[in-house]
């Protein structure tokens, strides 16, 4: 990792690479960036720093605020978490669903408020 410089601040992780003219990182703003082969696993090692940094997980846990923190209804004993999920014939209400669709890219926030309340609410 001796080639890379990490900052990190608020929700973004500023990479910065030793290296000058042709082999430093190419970044075309805002669509995505070329890294030379040699270099991705002290890369993927910074990148795995970054991901242990308290600042990462509080700048997860805002950007999870897609989903609600879950809530629950002890007369049905039910979990409420508000976010993107969706069935094929959408309808006002909680209604039942055999089966519900979730983008890929929200897994992730989901996952975390499940594991958030099933920590809080342990021995319920």
């Amino acid at each position: 990792m001796a080639d890379w410089t990490i900052t990190a601040s608020g929700d973004t992780a500023t990479f910065t690479h030793v290296a000058d003219g042709y082999w430093a990182p190419r970044v075309w703003s805002g669509r995505g960036l070329a890294i030379a082969e040699a270099d991705l696993p002290a890369l993927d090692k910074a990148v795995g720093a970054v991901l242990k940094l308290p600042i990462y997980w509080l700048a997860r846990a805002r950007h999870a605020a897609i989903w609600s923190a879950p809530r629950y209804d002890p007369d049905y004993e039910l979990v409420y978490l508000t976010g993107p999920c969706r069935t094929g014939a959408p309808a006002p209400g909680y209604r039942p669903a055999p089966a519900f669709d979730v983008d890929l890219v929200h897994l992730r926030g989901l996952r975390i408020r499940i594991a958030a309340y099933r920590s809080a609410s342990t021995g319920r």
